[in-house]
């Protein structure tokens, strides 16, 4: 049975979407079968770093939860369809699958207004994991706590929970602390993002975060002007496998993945 991993974050504005796929895309370059399904479904954006838009989002998420189609319909090859594209040719080679939610504002509306059976995620997530025969299923969440985010937690063999160095970030991240540890997560990391170097010192940083959340800090990425000039256009440490970045996001797959 394939894994299931959770990346969250408490707040907004963390770098969680883009972790997300870098840290997914490593995995299935190391030979991983990878599913990613975005449940940030108020806000949804993972799907733009493979290159997707409302041009080739047919089925999505919200058909399934709807009860339309079968979730594996909404399943798009990543590795058939961006890897056509020559800047993504890296995804070739690979074995990954997006599950992405709707970017059409009237579909994003609905939700909203009427909601949906949460229950069906976790039908829908072990249908994934067994129709594409996965190893890993990663979930990318909604910030904050919702129902949506507490099943995805409550059913996940690991939770990678994504902080900035900010004390609005401290508060948020040690009441999801709390709570993956009432719902019994096997595995719990965090991994502080977009640390300022000149301020901080990575290492000791590190070390005083897992003091305070009595967690294991699985990498401090430091805030880097080159990830921000990407700007989401394409899976920076695929592009980029020696950059300092890159090989701190390298460090939480080898931690995380069993």
């Amino acid at each position: 049975m394939g894994q299931i991993i959770s990346i969250h974050s408490f707040r907004g504005g963390t770098g969680k979407s883009n972790l997300t796929a870098n840290i997914a895309t490593l995995a299935a370059l190391d030979g991983k079968r990878v599913g990613i399904v975005d449940t940030d479904i108020q806000s949804p954006g993972i799907h733009v770093l493979f290159g997707f838009d409302e041009t080739n989002i047919e089925a999505s998420l919200n058909d399934y939860l709807w009860g339309k189609i079968p979730i594996e319909k909404a399943a798009y090859p990543i590795h058939e369809i961006a890897g056509k594209d020559p800047d993504r040719e890296f995804l070739k080679n690979t074995k990954m699958w997006l599950i992405p939610s709707s970017i059409r504002t009237g579909e994003i509306a609905r939700i909203l207004r009427e909601g949906y059976d949460v229950g069906m995620l976790n039908d829908g997530f072990h249908s994934l994991i067994e129709k594409l025969d996965l190893d890993i299923l990663f979930i990318d969440t909604h910030p904050g706590l919702n129902d949506e985010t507490l099943l995805s937690i409550a059913i996940s063999n690991a939770l990678i929970i994504i902080l900035r160095p900010d004390n609005q970030d401290f508060q948020g991240t040690a009441v999801t602390v709390d709570v993956a540890r009432k719902l019994e997560v096997p595995k719990l990391r965090l991994v502080v993002n977009k640390a300022l170097s000149q301020v901080y010192d990575i290492q000791k940083l590190g070390q005083s975060i897992s003091e305070t959340y009595n967690a294991k800090v699985s990498a401090v990425l430091p805030l880097s002007e080159d990830v921000a000039f990407n700007a989401s256009k394409n899976i920076f440490a695929a592009l980029h496998p020696d950059h300092p970045w890159t090989k701190a996001v390298k460090q939480v797959v080898l931690d995380i993945i069993d």
